[in-house]
């Protein structure tokens, strides 16, 4: 597994609505640094079936959203269009917290000899950690742009990224993650 790709996640109308601004134009400034140096871009998704049948009540996360949220008729599903995948970038979609559940991204990641995921997501306390945990278990190496994720809940953002992901993954700026691209190839 030699190549890098940026998994760009849950940057849709839905959850964009209750995060803070700011994580929006420094993800769109990740893709842009992921499209010129030809870092693979793959788009994920949190998409439920209508009526939710896939969500158990029990769920705590899921069972209490509301049955049209996240569905292919929901409208607030949609990718936001500055974040929006280019011609021959991969949709990925979850049914859960992690980029990786309820589809084959693992598969496509084998396929197209991937061993480093950089990633940028809302929320930091869902699918960046849950992702990033996961991803390091499966034996990749991780970076999480900071500047590219954000929590509703701020504390919890800042301490996710500098104690608890810090020991796991490489936590880095978009900034600084794009001045590695002008040097050895990734």
């Amino acid at each position: 597994m030699s190549g890098t790709a940026l998994l760009v996640m849950d940057f849709q109308h839905n959850t964009l609505a209750r995060m803070p601004e700011g994580c929006l134009p420094r993800a769109v400034h990740a893709l842009e640094a992921a499209r010129t140096a030809g870092v693979r871009v793959l788009h994920i998704a949190l998409g439920l079936r209508p009526g939710h049948l896939d969500v158990h009540p029990r769920n705590k996360t899921f069972g209490a959203l509301p049955s049209h949220l996240f569905t292919p008729d929901d409208p607030g599903a949609a990718i936001h269009p500055d974040a929006a995948p280019a011609d021959g970038e991969i949709v990925v979609h979850k049914n859960r917290v992690s980029a990786f559940s309820g589809n084959n991204l693992r598969q496509l990641l084998a396929a197209q000899d991937i061993g480093r995921l950089v990633l940028a997501g809302i929320s930091t306390g869902g699918v960046v950690l849950s992702t990033a945990l996961q991803a390091v278990d499966l034996d990749y190496r991780v970076t999480v742009l900071s500047d590219a994720c954000a929590d509703s809940d701020s504390a919890l953002h800042d301490t996710l990224l500098g104690s608890v992901l810090a020991r796991r993954c490489e936590v880095t700026t978009v900034d600084a993650w794009r001045a590695t691209l002008d040097g050895p190839a990734v």
